[in-house]
C-alpha cells in the first residue's frame, strides 16, 4: 500500500515538473530598466537624491519615535555602565551610597538627577505599551496616534514625578 501511494505521488509530483517546465515566462523589464525610470522620475519631480530628518517637518510619531530609541539607548548604556563601574570598584553599593548623602548635596540637584534616572525609564516603559498595540494592529488611525502619544507624554511625567518624589 505503502508503495503505491509513494509511486502515485511520485507521477503527480513529475507531471507538475514537467508541465512548469513547459511554460516559458517572458521577463517585464530588467533590474536596470526600473531604476533608471525610478531616478529619472525623481529628477523629474526635482526630488533630493537622499532626504535626511531636516527634510520632513517634524510632527509627534517621529520625534516620539526618535526618543523611545535614545532612551531605550541610553538605558542600556548606562545600565552596562554602571554595573561594570559597580563591579570594579571596591566597596559594596550602601558604601557609596554613604559617600553621596554625605556630600550634602541640594535637593533641587538630587530631584535633577532623579528626573534624569527616571523619566527615560517611565517614558520608554509607558511607549512601549503603545508599540504592543501597533504590534497587534491597534491605533494606527491619526486621532488615535495624537490621543495615545499625548498620554504617553503625559503619563511617563507623572509615573517618573510619582517615583522622585515617593521614593
Amino acid at each position: 500500500m505503502a508503495m503505491l501511494v509513494r509511486s502515485l505521488g511520485m507521477n503527480c509530483l513529475l507531471r507538475q515538473k514537467l508541465s512548469f517546465a513547459n511554460k516559458n515566462v517572458a521577463m517585464a523589464s530588467s533590474a536596470y530598466d526600473e531604476m533608471k525610470v525610478y531616478w529619472d522620475k525623481n529628477k523629474k519631480l526635482e526630488r533630493p537624491m537622499s532626504p535626511f530628518l531636516f527634510a520632513y517637518k517634524p510632527h509627534l510619531a517621529m520625534s516620539m519615535s526618535l526618543s523611545h530609541r535614545v532612551t531605550g539607548v541610553a538605558m542600556s548604556v548606562a545600565v552596562t555602565g554602571a554595573s561594570i563601574i559597580m563591579l570594579a570598584l571596591p566597596g559594596d553599593y550602601t558604601h557609596y551610597l554613604e559617600l553621596v548623602k554625605s556630600l550634602q548635596i541640594a535637593p533641587f540637584i538630587i530631584y535633577g538627577c532623579k528626573y534624569l534616572l527616571a523619566w527615560p525609564i517611565s517614558y520608554h516603559y509607558i511607549n512601549g505599551f503603545r508599540h504592543l498595540a501597533w504590534d497587534a494592529g491597534k491605533g494606527f488611525a491619526l486621532s488615535t496616534l495624537y490621543k495615545t502619544g499625548y498620554t504617553a507624554i503625559a503619563l511617563s511625567f507623572i509615573v517618573a514625578s510619582m517615583f522622585v518624589f515617593l521614593y
